[in-house]
Formats: C-alpha cells, structure tokens, sequence
C-alpha cells in the first residue's frame, strides 16, 4: 500500500490479499492486484492527491477535422 493510505484501506487491502490468496486468484500477483483494486478506489474517492489533468488545447486545436475538410465533389 501506498503512504498515506488510511487505516480502513490497509485492512481492506489485507481482507482483499487474503482473500486471493485463499480463493487461489492471481498466483502470484496477489498484493499487486489488490493494492491497484484499493488505489482504484482510493482515487475515486477523491483521497489521492496527485490529480491528472489533460492539458487545455487552444481554440485553433479544438475544432473537429469535418469541419476543416474540403467540400466533396459530386
């Protein structure tokens, strides 16, 4: 788990590796599928702090390619 992780998602990440590892899922990848499961949740929740953002096109980028293409010929 990564710092910074509360109590409530350590024991979550726990419940979750166990429950792999009994089940016999992910031979092998036990932790690393259930820290991306909890981190998944995590970042839904609004509880990570890096955010990413795609950058913001200018407005010449914004417009559609239809909209620039040459009138067909019938």
């Amino acid at each position: 788990m990564p710092t910074g992780a509360n109590a409530k998602r350590e024991a979550e990440y726990r419940k979750i590796e166990r429950k792999f590892k009994k089940e016999g899922r992910y031979k092998g990848r036990e932790e690393e599928v259930a820290a991306r499961i909890v981190n998944k949740q995590r970042a839904a929740k609004g509880e990570t702090k890096a955010t990413h953002t795609p950058p913001r096109r200018s407005a010449s980028r914004r417009k559609t390619r239809t909209s620039r293409a040459a009138p067909r010929r019938t």
